[in-house]
């Protein structure tokens, strides 16, 4: 994690180093900027299906469509986590974005033909479902681009800010386009958004290695079995996942209710259902200096608790019925809790999920979020034609404090159990001889890595000399010599000095910082025990080393005939 001075410093200094960390790194800033253009055109979308159905049949037909389009999605979330973790990340993260482009258009021209309603309603089905893919491939995605910790913590904060300012800007673009236009015209939009966040992400789509499954059927890598046993066996993971699902079905109501406030008690246009929203949005947007300074803080569970609270009150007080300026205040005070709440949530989730689960783990958490968000939407509903309004925002509000509760402590001890090395273990699956090791073994190798930095022209090993450790490069290129002659590049995601450990045998080869290099360093006895105890790791690692030592014997026989010349 980011050093405790950074902890220390103001909301700008703090902020901005958040923002540099992410930047530098060119494959995290390409799938960062995807993924705000994907939240536009999330809540883009989904305001202009609430818009289109409340002008069809009012809030019973808004509450009713709402539900019949997560559910859909919420099944299909988890499998489609699992089906796209069998392929590279990025290469899945770019076929997300294209299918939710397809899928947009097919609305947007429902819309604007004029179709029937039946006809419209069922394609609005298919990107809800579309738009599941992108965070659980994300989340899996993520570890794999980061050179350290420090840059996956910013990422994750990062992610948040955008969905923060997407809740400001999302809304924005519904209020801006519904007033010169129409539902249709905003799913065009979304299409082409959705179309340009495939194009950002594509440079990168082979950033990170598919997972190597040998001998795993095609049946067991699409399911999701494994991850509900995890979730079922890990009560922090379970605490975490239900704690979000109920944050999504407020957000569910809330979407319901932005229609219905702005329209049935501020007695406003509808075009304020979006700038209510975007009030939300405005409460996440002025959080960005809080969450900033969580990138480095030790301990999450207090601000988790923290801002729930404060989600809970925001909600109480949006019952009572305020007039325009305090319903505005109550929701950015809501929007800067939720933010606080997710950022905080989602990175101790990712802390304590299963490395080789993350993707199936946050799909299980988008499908129980869909769910949420359609439960919120018929809670909404029954509680508004029970009670009106007032008993609606009284009703959802009181579903976080009551699932808050029923973790008990376990909530704030939860931080002692977060501890899963992500970023390195993601990086140990990228190397091609251990990708094969199971995960408790990865997890294991991963804890006792060694960091290091290591200038350009620097050689880190050199020939002849004693091997010690076994190299992994996080982020830079080095250069390969045998005998003086270059034979071979590395990148990040490349191992070395295998040879001289599984072998016993001097170094075969001097490998030279061409940039500057971070390193992560396993030691002798650490990498040996890793792989003796996995027949499959050793037998794939003595494959590829002994190809390695014929490479080398192969280009000394050609320059020892070419010199005899």
């Amino acid at each position: 994690m980011i050093s405790a001075v950074a902890t220390r410093e103001h909301g700008t200094g703090a902020t901005l180093r958040v923002l540099r960390l992410v930047a530098r790194n060119r494959e995290l800033r390409r799938v960062e900027l995807a993924y705000a253009n994907f939240t536009v055109a999330e809540w883009g979308t989904w305001l202009a299906m609430l818009v289109y159905a409340y002008g069809h049949g009012g809030v019973k037909t808004a509450g009713v469509l709402a539900t019949v389009m997560l559910v859909p999605a919420a099944v299909c979330a988890p499998p489609i986590a699992a089906f796209c973790e069998r392929y590279a990340p990025g290469r899945a993260l770019v076929g997300g974005y294209l299918v939710q482009a397809v899928t947009c258009g097919l609305v947007a021209v429902a819309m604007l033909a004029g179709a029937q309603q039946f006809v419209t309603y069922a394609l609005l089905v298919l990107p809800a479902i579309a738009f599941t893919a992108t965070r659980p491939t994300q989340a899996a995605f993520a570890p794999g681009l980061a050179r350290r910790p420090e840059e996956l913590a910013a990422t994750n904060v990062v992610s948040s800010w955008i969905e923060s300012v997407s809740t400001l800007a999302g809304p924005l673009l519904v209020g801006v386009v519904l007033t010169v236009s129409t539902p249709g015209a905003l799913f065009a939009v979304g299409a082409a958004i959705c179309a340009a966040a495939a194009l950002l992400v594509r440079p990168a789509r082979d950033a990170a290695a598919a997972p190597v499954r040998r001998g795993e059927v095609a049946a067991e890598s699409l399911s999701v079995g494994r991850s509900l046993a995890f979730v079922r066996a890990e009560p922090n993971a379970r605490t975490l996942i239900l704690l979000l699902g109920s944050q999504a079905a407020a957000l569910g109501a809330l979407d319901v209710l932005y229609v219905e406030l702005a329209q049935g008690v501020l007695h406003r246009g509808g075009s304020w259902a979006g700038y209510l929203n975007a009030a939300f949005g405005l409460g996440s947007v002025v959080a960005i200096g809080l969450t900033a300074r969580l990138v480095g803080y030790p301990r999450l569970a207090f601000p988790l608790v923290l801002s729930l609270g404060a989600w809970t009150v925001a909600l109480f007080g949006l019952g009572a019925t305020p007039g325009l300026a305090v319903s505005l205040v109550l929701l950015a005070s809501a929007g800067g809790a939720r933010s606080t709440f997710d950022v905080t949530a989602r990175t101790l989730l990712q802390r304590v999920a299963r490395p080789d689960l993350l993707a199936r783990v946050f799909g299980l958490l988008e499908g129980l979020e869909m769910a949420g968000l359609a439960l919120g939407s018929l809670l909404a509903t029954v509680l508004f034609a029970l009670g009106g309004v007032s008993a609606a925002f009284v009703g959802v509000g009181a579903i976080l404090p009551l699932v808050a509760v029923s973790g008990g402590r376990r909530l704030l001890e939860i931080d002692r159990h977060a501890t899963v090395p992500v970023v390195e273990v993601a990086l140990l699956r990228s190397v091609q001889m251990l990708s094969l090791l199971p995960p408790p073994t990865l997890e294991s190798l991963a804890r006792a890595l060694i960091p290091a930095d290591v200038a350009a022209g620097v050689d880190v090993v050199t020939q002849g000399d004693e091997g010690d450790r076994f190299y992994v490069i996080a982020d830079g290129e080095a250069d390969v010599f045998t005998d003086g002659t270059l034979v071979a590049m590395l990148r990040r995601g490349d191992g070395f000095g295998e040879i001289a450990l599984m072998y016993d045998v001097p170094r075969t080869a001097t490998v030279r910082a061409r940039i500057d290099l971070q390193l992560y360093a396993l030691e002798r006895e650490d990498f040996i025990v890793a792989m003796t105890q996995h027949l499959p790791a050793q037998t794939l690692a003595r494959e590829l080393a002994s190809e390695r030592l014929a490479e080398l014997e192969a280009l000394r026989a050609a320059r020892e005939t070419a010199s005899g010349r």
